[in-house]
């Protein structure tokens, strides 16, 4: 298994490094891979980072402990994403190309032909600080499976993957990250197939797996326990939550610099097609194997529900299989922790610091240094996978997803309106969650909510209309 593991993981990391052939050596081709990425590319890379240890290590340990209800989070996510993508996706490829910035919050602070400073330093801020944290989720995912597959110390995997991000960086920004990403998301849906052929035979069929899930109590009710409010109006909510977080994708720095970096925003189509395939097999199939697991690993007070992939595949895999997926987990994890902390340093040298920086040398330098803080506070999280994700990535969303939406349908806020936006959302979405209520609705949907309130609220306050239509 250990051999395994690491001839796929070298196997990663070599079509990661080898990018370099590729570099340009400046900053837009470091950050945006120069606009030459294809839609294939660009599709299964945006999946592979919209996943990530995510997918592999938290849904599926969600799925394990709450069961069928599980299912909205995959449709609601889904559609939201679709939602997203038609109303802001070309748009924002096309706002890319005009205002020749390199940051997703330098496009949004120039959209328009306008400049917003203070905002623009504001995201970067609030970029910088979220997308550690989430990278530093990344890092604690990879973690957990080489302590349950490999019995490594836990702190050791936060560490390599350290080391793999930097080389990733050093490499071909970006561009090493896209590629690393395409090839996992080749190896890892056909990983999680077998999983889920070989797990279903493993319990005697579909229909014997259905049976023994019926006898878990609760398992296969369609909604979860302890809505906010009962039967199927709770259902529709907290489903209505979730399609927020898909919507929610347009506010994530790493994902969108994706679609930011396609050849042309003529072929967003194409990087759909392939994203929404992808995407859709994918998510059905974790979905699936969270649920078996629980019923081949029954004791859910023996262990971490967020270890149930990797301690199934131990279980029913060979030691091939078993090293295949735990190197696909791995590079899941780091390629999606690379671009996070890419856009980190993108934030901190284009939209922080006063003088942006354009040399290369120092920009790789401005992400060893994020990569060396990412390491440091997944050293120190005790917070679940699950958890920390969805803060990180319902903060993002919350910040600049209703912002992103105004912009697409041709409104043009002011500075003021801006920052009002982003902190009104974030401090929504954040109060949301400290309040407990995100267990019943997920907090990105007030948060975004909030923000387009305050738009609302200051277009009446100025008596300009709203503007109507969009750039799908």
């Amino acid at each position: 298994m250990l051999i395994s593991f690491l001839f796929f993981l070298a196997m990663f990391a070599a079509i990661g490094v080898s990018s370099f052939v590729k570099s340009r050596g400046t900053k837009k081709d470091y950050y945006l891979a120069s606009h030459d990425v294809s839609p294939f590319l660009v599709g299964l890379s945006a999946v592979a980072t919209n996943n990530s240890g995510y997918m592999f290590i938290g849904v599926i340990g969600y799925t394990y402990a709450t069961g069928l209800a599980s299912i909205w989070l995959m449709v609601g996510w889904i559609l939201g994403d679709l939602l997203g993508s038609l109303w802001v996706h070309k748009s924002l490829c096309r706002a890319t190309r005009e205002t020749g910035e390199s940051s997703y919050a330098g496009v949004i602070s120039h959209w328009g032909g306008s400049r917003f400073v203070a905002w623009q330093r504001l995201a970067g801020v609030l970029s910088l600080l979220f997308l550690l944290a989430y990278a530093s989720a990344q890092l604690v995912a990879g973690s957990k499976a080489l302590y349950v597959l490999l019995d490594m110390p836990i702190w050791s995997g936060a560490v390599i993957g350290g080391v793999i991000v930097a080389a990733y960086c050093l490499a071909g920004g970006i561009r090493a990250s896209i590629w690393t990403d395409a090839a996992q998301s080749l190896v890892m849906i056909v990983a999680m197939g077998v999983l889920l052929v070989v797990a279903t035979k493993s319990v005697g069929g579909v229909g014997a797996a259905v049976q023994s899930m019926g006898e878990v109590p609760g398992f296969l009710n369609w909604y979860p326990q302890d809505l906010l409010l009962p039967g199927a109006a709770g259902g529709v909510i907290f489903a209505l939550s979730w399609l927020f977080a898909g919507l929610s994708v347009i506010g994530q720095p790493h994902v969108m610099v994706r679609f930011m970096a396609l050849q042309s925003a003529d072929r967003m189509v194409q990087a759909r097609l392939w994203y929404y395939l992808w995407f859709t097999a994918f998510y059905a199939m974790a979905t699936g194997v969270g649920m078996l697991a629980r019923i081949l690993l029954s004791d859910p007070g023996s262990f971490d529900a967020e270890l149930a992939l990797p301690m199934m595949a131990m279980e029913l895999l060979s030691p091939v299989f078993v090293g295949l997926i735990l190197a696909g987990i791995f590079a899941a994890t780091m390629s999606t922790a690379d671009s996070l902390v890419l856009s980190c340093s993108a934030s901190l040298t284009h939209d922080i610091l006063p003088h942006r920086i354009e040399k290369t040398w120092m920009l790789k330098l401005a992400t060893l240094l994020m990569t060396a803080a990412a390491v440091g506070w997944a050293l120190l999280n005790k917070q679940s996978v699950f958890s920390l994700v969805v803060m990180s990535w319902s903060a993002l969303a919350s910040a600049f997803a209703p912002l992103l939406i105004v912009l697409a349908f041709g409104g043009r806020p002011s500075q003021r309106a801006r920052i009002a936006m982003s902190l009104i959302g974030l401090a929504t979405a954040l109060l949301w969650r400290w309040l407990g209520w995100h267990g019943h609705i997920y907090e990105g949907m007030p948060g975004i909510l909030a923000g387009l309130a305050v738009y609302g609220v200051a277009k009446w306050l100025v008596r300009e209309p709203l503007p109507s239509g969009a750039n799908a």
